[in-house]
């Protein structure tokens, strides 16, 4: 066994900037309702239709030519309206053209440039093509609709109708209940569509880009799709994806912070879905993150299509709410890392904030898990200074095998084992600790409490904190200077100088150059979360400013040095058998060092 280790956490520490860089290479007045009949509603838009309608000549003869009697129903080249519904969170406004939604902004909520925030803003389109009884493909978004606004139980309705008669007609109808973020949708025919025929649902929208890094937002801009069983998938957050999914219960397109989600009332059979990374570098000018398009068929001519169409912030309580699944849109992390985030530490940062400012409960998260962690730093302190104490004894058997590796090893591991100590006593307590770091690095990008939260010199919270702007772009590093970034990288470097200080053992064959590791770590750390969100970086100072703590309190008030020499020794003169690992690893070199003399005859 070699004689130097790793220390724990910069193993850990190593881990995670690895994992970092592979996941990094990816209403107008409402009127009350007056108790009309569906036919007196449809014989009053088809009337209204009939003189909206009115084109020129010569068109309505090229529209007649093509779409036959359904020429009335397409769109007319007079002026286009536009209605508003709204609540106290959300503002949607409506075109007569195409009965698309041209506008869903969320009321008392600014980007990152201080404009009002819109999740639709003519950038969206949805289109639903059907079969006529004639054998006629028609879409939607090339028919004129009529729009009607009403108040019913407590609840604004739209209603777009574009009918050809008071028999036949097609309805986009939508209810918005007060301060909910879910608009009730839903899609409605009469004579039109034949009831044996398959019509089918387009959606597509180009998602705006909100925050001040357009690259740090896109790494968290995804098009998540969920099934019947809970279960949560994804496309590529990188490139071009498409996909076929089966049995859908809902699909989100994600904006980071925020989401439109539609979720139907009946599982969705096969869906394609399509995302593309629309984001190549970190321009100030670039407008949109992802392309996302879903299409779906829907079956029944006359069948009402139901819907819920979610258009609000992507956070963990209010998703949950509506009791859809679509809180698991969330990206925690995978396996036991999501597990911890969703039980422990979205509980936890939700109860500190909800009195305490959004910096300070950072803080005192980050204190309270190296409080938990504690034992496992004095684990490991303790196994470095036995380590230490043996380091004489070992470079003796170093110097009397020095081209015999696996006695070399033999022997190692016996000195260890009369000793009572272990370099795996040190490793498998740190690596204990991977699931919690990883954790709270899958947590604080995906906190929306975090957004447009200020702390000290950080006006927000989940983006970078910028204390000085670059006249020119470094690759990797951007155009500007974050500060919470450089104070992580100074505290690592200190805690890395202190553990290899500690260890004070000569580089061995096989293992990585640990001073390489030393100025590598704090490196990537400045490179790499300059454009991160601050409060992340926040929690790794914090984090680490800690460790050196807890380690010079260790070092001076708990942990002597002439205690553990006394310890071994006593251990030393104590009959021992080996066990468990230590005896399999023996009996696997005495098995090869065998192996070698055999050769050698």
């Amino acid at each position: 066994m070699e004689e130097k280790k790793f220390d724990p956490y910069q193993f850990i520490g190593f881990i995670l900037i690895a994992l970092i860089m592979t996941w990094m290479l990816m209403n107008q007045s409402a009127e009350e309702s007056t108790g009309e009949t569906s036919n007196d509603k449809v014989e009053a838009v088809a009337a209204d239709q009939a003189d909206e309608n009115t084109v020129p000549e010569n068109q309505a003869e090229q529209l007649q030519a093509a779409y036959g009697d359904y020429a009335t129903m397409m769109q007319a080249q007079g002026e286009e309206k536009e209605i508003s519904v709204e609540n106290e969170v959300l503002s949607f406004v409506f075109s007569t053209r195409g009965g698309q939604m041209k506008q869903a902004q969320l009321k008392d909520l600014t980007n990152y440039k201080g404009e009002p925030l819109y999740l639709v803003n003519e950038n969206q389109q949805l289109n639903l093509a059907f079969s006529t009884y004639d054998g006629r493909v028609l879409n939607t978004s090339d028919l004129n609709f009529v729009p009607k606004t009403y108040r019913e139980k407590g609840k604004e309705v739209m209603e777009l109708t574009a009918a050809m008669s008071e028999s036949q007609w097609i309805q986009f109808r939508y209810e918005l209940a007060p301060n909910d973020y879910m608009l009730q949708f839903s899609i409605q025919s009469e004579g039109l569509v034949p009831p044996t025929s398959v019509s089918k649902l387009s959606w597509e929208l180009n998602a705006f880009r909100h925050s001040r890094s357009v690259e740090y937002e896109n790494r968290y801009t995804e098009l998540t799709y969920g099934y019947n069983n809970e279960k949560v998938d994804e496309l590529s957050i990188r490139g071009e994806d498409e996909t076929e999914a089966e049995n859908v219960q809902w699909i989100g397109f994600k904006q980071h912070f925020f989401s439109s989600i539609l979720i139907p009332n009946k599982s969705l059979e096969k869906v394609e879905l399509t995302s593309d990374d629309l984001v190549e570098s970190e321009d100030e000018n670039q407008v949109y993150t992802k392309a996302y398009a879903a299409s779906f068929e829907l079956n029944g001519g006359n069948t009402a299509h139901e819907f819920q169409w979610y258009f609000g912030p992507q956070e963990y309580k209010t998703l949950e709410k509506y009791e859809a699944g679509i809180e698991k849109s969330i990206n925690y992390g995978w396996g036991i890392f999501g597990w911890i985030n969703k039980s422990v530490f979205t509980p936890l940062f939700n109860f500190l904030s909800s009195f305490l400012p959004f910096g300070i409960s950072i803080i005192i998260m980050t204190i309270l898990v190296r409080l938990a962690m504690s034992p496992v730093t004095y684990k490991s302190y303790v196994s470095q200074i036995k380590m230490k104490v043996l380091k004489p004894e070992v470079d003796e058997i170093n110097a009397k095998y020095p081209k015999d590796q696996v006695k070399r090893q033999q022997e190692t591991m016996a000195l260890y084992t009369k000793a009572g100590a272990s370099p795996m006593s040190g490793c498998l307590p740190a690596l204990l600790q991977l699931p919690v770091f990883y954790a709270l690095f899958s947590f604080f990008p995906v906190a929306y409490g975090l957004r447009q939260k200020s702390f000290l010199w950080a006006d927000d919270l989940s983006s970078y904190d910028s204390v000085l702007e670059l006249p020119f772009s470094i690759p990797f590093y951007g155009d500007h200077v974050s500060l919470f970034p450089i104070l992580a990288s100074v505290a690592i470097f200190i805690y890395t100088m202190m553990t290899m200080g500690q260890q004070q053992a000569p580089q061995q064959p096989g293992m990585p150059n640990m001073k390489f590791i030393m100025y590598l770590m704090p490196l990537m750390m400045l490179f790499f979360f300059n454009n991160y969100a601050s409060g992340l970086s926040l929690y790794y100072f914090v984090s680490n400013l800690l460790t050196i703590i807890l380690m010079l309190v260790i070092k001076n008030f708990v942990v002597s040095e002439d205690k553990i020499f006394a310890q071994i020794e006593a251990n030393k003169k104590k009959p021992k058998k080996a066990g468990g690992f230590t005896a399999r690893l023996q009996k696997a070199m005495e098995e090869a060092e065998k192996q070698q003399r055999n050769k050698k005859r």
